[in-house]
This record gives C-alpha cells, structure tokens and sequence, in this order.
C-alpha cells in the first residue's frame, strides 16, 4: 500500500510503501516514553521504499536493550515523532503522522508485560465523538 504523511506542522513529509500486516502496537517503557503515551503504534515501510519530500526530520539515537541503536526521527518544529530506523536500515513510521491512518488497522501487539493497565479496560469509558 502507498502511503503519505507528516508531521503535525507540516514541515516534514514522506512517502513510503508498506505491507499493512506489518502494523504493531508496542507496549514497552521505551516507546511509552519516546512518544508520551501508552504505546506506539507503527508500520514498516518496505525495504527501500520510505522517502522524504519535503522538510529535514531532526535524530535522536536511542540505544535498545540488544546494545544496538535504533535512530528516533521527529520534525523539530513541531516536535512530532515521525519513525524510527534500526541498525539494520528496518524504518518503522508512526502510525499518527500516516494521511491515510484511517485505513489501517494494527495486527498484533507486543511487550504486553510493560503495558499500562488501563489500556485493556478502555471499551467500557463514556464516549465523546465530537470533543
């Protein structure tokens, strides 16, 4: 699947290609504070198909448990986190900043043991569609 996105300013876009399968909510502390969150959700794009086309995204490299360093893109305008890149050149966007989020669907969830417990008990909330 084609896909557009960008930051929350606008500053930053991409393009990628992606298999929709891919899409992974993770729970773990890691992503929980890198996006200010309960989890993250993200895609990843296929290899050689994510492209920048407009705007320069700003780094952070994150060091994972593995030892490895995993490179943490945001636009630094606006401060929206954007994707990430592995060591070994695997991108994973964020799923918030996708103009087509709507379409897509998460497949699977991991680092479960880290997740916030509320997140499981969410169905039963009062819902306000338009606020």
């Amino acid at each position: 699947m084609q896909i557009t996105g960008a930051c929350q300013c606008g500053a930053v876009r991409y393009e990628a290609e992606i298999d929709p399968d891919t899409i992974d909510i993770c729970h773990c502390t890691d992503c929980q504070r890198l996006t200010g969150s309960a989890y993250r959700v993200t895609t990843a794009a296929l290899p050689g198909r994510f492209r920048l086309t407009a705007g320069k995204a700003r780094r952070y490299r994150k060091i994972g448990d593995s030892g490895q360093p995993s490179d943490q893109f945001f636009c630094g305008g606006c401060g929206s986190p954007l994707w990430r890149e592995s060591a070994d050149g695997e991108i994973g966007i964020r799923i918030g900043t996708v103009d087509q989020r709507r379409e897509l669907r998460p497949h699977h969830q991991t680092w479960t043991g880290s997740a916030l417990p509320f997140v499981f008990e969410i169905e039963d909330l009062p819902r306000h569609p338009d606020s």
